[in-house]
């Protein structure tokens, strides 16, 4: 598979994840953090640091709309729930020496 093939693979699966993610509002991020290491935030992250690699200039919200497909805020009061108690506990015990 020639580099140019590959990167538009790459890139058509980093946009199903992303839209899969748009998609399943149900999912917090602390049970993405919990169950798999990252959540939204760590992809958006990862976006604006690509970004800042090569020259473009983007702040953390900007990156983050990327991946929530609107602003964090508005994600964030439409969705996001308080973690629970055991949510919580879940993720110290996963993030331990991090």
């Amino acid at each position: 598979m020639d580099d140019q093939t590959r990167l538009e693979l790459e890139a058509a699966a980093f946009r199903s994840l992303r839209d899969h993610l748009r998609e399943r509002t149900d999912v917090q991020n602390i049970d993405l953090m919990n169950l798999s290491g990252f959540c939204r935030n760590c992809l958006s992250r990862w976006y604006n640091e690509a970004a800042t690699e090569r020259g473009i200039d983007m702040d953390k919200d900007e990156a983050r709309e990327i991946v929530y497909g609107m602003p964090f805020a508005e994600w964030k009061e439409k969705y996001q729930s308080e973690a629970t108690p055991e949510q919580k506990a879940a993720f110290q015990d996963s993030h331990k020496g991090h």
